[in-house]
């Protein structure tokens, strides 16, 4: 749980058990609901001796993986996990649909409109709006944990592979290059993501993948990233040192699509890789120790620790580490669901107003969004609901809880928790399952066992 003193300055995290007795006894008070936030009453920073803490960032394209640690010569433990859900496709389909309506105007026998696509010059370091709320939305929680744990030093995955590792020809630095152990862990997050992890020749997923020579190596092949692709362990096997067109001989389109693959650039890179260029420099804007790590890296920390896929594990595993020691084992998901519209109408399918909004948003103290806890007495309803409220000028309100939508609670029995701040909050036990990605032996990056 998050701790801030008498002033409202962050202290370090402590147990919830801890701060149920700071609550029971009267030394303490609640600040906010979710996360769990509370507030000494009779204790300043001064008076206690604060370890810091360091967060984790593991940006992703729908989902970004954010954890707190505290860092000891043991290693790391993890104190709080977040999972951040963004909605970037469905602001990618609302620019979409805007500009459907755009262009049907000009298209339309209406009164001349200007050009203006001529004027438009994107400032630098200009990013669609899609890949903006990204950025945006994970930095405001970095920001939010600095208001509630006395954060130290930001841990974030800058390039999903380290293009260095991969180059050939160039010095590699550092004893883990030079041994070639990150090395293939970069090869192998390059490979994932160009063949979208699944067989080249097959297209099977969801199923241990090997490393495979597009051209055998007893054919003259090379260890060079474009002569390497992922196959299942059948392929592989039934493949062995055939040269791919032999192999292929029946599958003309098969051939073709591999061949083409392997030339072809990872189109996805440059985007993801851009985004996550832009958090950095946002981080570092902040004043905060940054420092940047790799997604190869990153999947190395985790198979030396045993720790399964998940965005949070990855957030707690970037960066040097020695080990660790521990995470929790629930994850907080918020969902960003975004603060409405300006519309105060509902169209019909022919782009009629058929409805009216209202034109406050607040009825009874209450909006839209808010989460509160209706206590009802009787009634088919009756019993405690804990959800999100949407508010009727009626008085009659609906509450989602998390099981269900109950409708026609009456604004008497209703009690806010907590205002609504653009996100949804709801929580999950962290997952266990394993990367289908089969891990190297001990200490070697591309080995016989790998490539085959």
């Amino acid at each position: 749980m998050f701790v801030l003193d008498r002033r409202s300055h962050p202290l370090d995290p402590c147990h919830p058990a801890r701060a149920r007795r700071l609550l029971a006894s009267g030394r303490a008070v609640v600040v906010r609901h979710t996360p769990f936030v509370i507030r000494l009453k009779d204790r300043a920073a001064e008076q206690s001796t604060v370890q810091g803490v360091a967060v984790g960032v593991n940006p992703g394209s729908k989902h970004t993986g954010i954890a707190v640690f505290t860092e000891t010569g043991a290693g790391r433990m993890g104190r709080f996990a977040l999972q951040l859900d963004h909605r970037g496709s469905a602001i990618r389909g609302r620019l979409t649909a805007r500009a459907a309506l755009r262009r049907g105007r000009r298209s339309r026998n209406l009164r001349y409109r200007a050009p203006r696509f001529a004027n438009r010059a994107k400032p630098q370091g200009w990013l669609a709006p899609s890949l903006r709320h990204r950025v945006d939305t994970t930095m405001s929680w970095v920001v939010r944990l600095t208001r509630w744990a006395p954060v130290r030093a930001v841990h974030v995955e800058r390039v999903s592979f380290d293009t260095h590792a991969l180059s050939a020809g160039r010095p590699l630095e550092g004893v883990e290059y030079q041994q070639g152990t990150l090395a293939g862990y970069e090869v192998r997050e390059y490979l994932l993501a160009k063949w979208g992890r699944r067989c080249a020749y097959c297209g099977i997923q969801n199923v241990p993948l090997n490393i495979d020579h597009i051209r055998p190596r007893s054919r003259g092949g090379s260890d060079r990233i474009g002569n390497l692709t992922l196959a299942c362990i059948p392929c592989n096997q039934a493949k062995g040192a055939t040269p791919v067109e032999e192999f292929l001989t029946g599958r003309p389109r098969g051939l073709a699509r591999v061949l083409a693959r392997a030339k072809a650039p990872l189109r996805d890179a440059a985007a993801v890789n851009a985004t996550r260029r832009a958090l950095w420099r946002a981080l570092a804007a902040t004043g905060l120790r940054v420092h940047p790590s790799s997604g190869g890296r990153t999947k190395w920390n985790r198979s030396r620790t045993g720790a399964a896929k998940s965005h949070t594990l990855d957030a707690l595993h970037v960066g040097h580490l020695q080990a660790v020691t521990g995470w929790p084992g629930t994850v907080l998901v918020v969902k960003a669901t975004g603060r409405g519209g300006y519309a105060r109408t509902r169209t019909d399918r022919y782009g009629l107003p058929r409805l009216r909004l209202p034109r406050t948003k607040s009825v009874h103290g209450y909006a839209t969004g808010d989460l509160v806890r209706a206590s009802v007495p009787s009634g088919k309803n009756a019993g405690v609901h804990t959800g999100r409220i949407a508010v009727r000028t009626s008085g009659s309100f609906n509450v989602r809880t998390r099981h269900a939508l109950v409708q026609g609670i009456h604004h008497r029995h209703v009690r806010l928790l907590q205002r609504a701040d653009g996100y949804g909050y709801t929580t999950h036990p962290e997952t266990r399952h394993r990367s289908a990605f089969p891990s190297p032996p001990e200490g070697g990056g591309l080995h016989a066992g790998d490539i085959r």
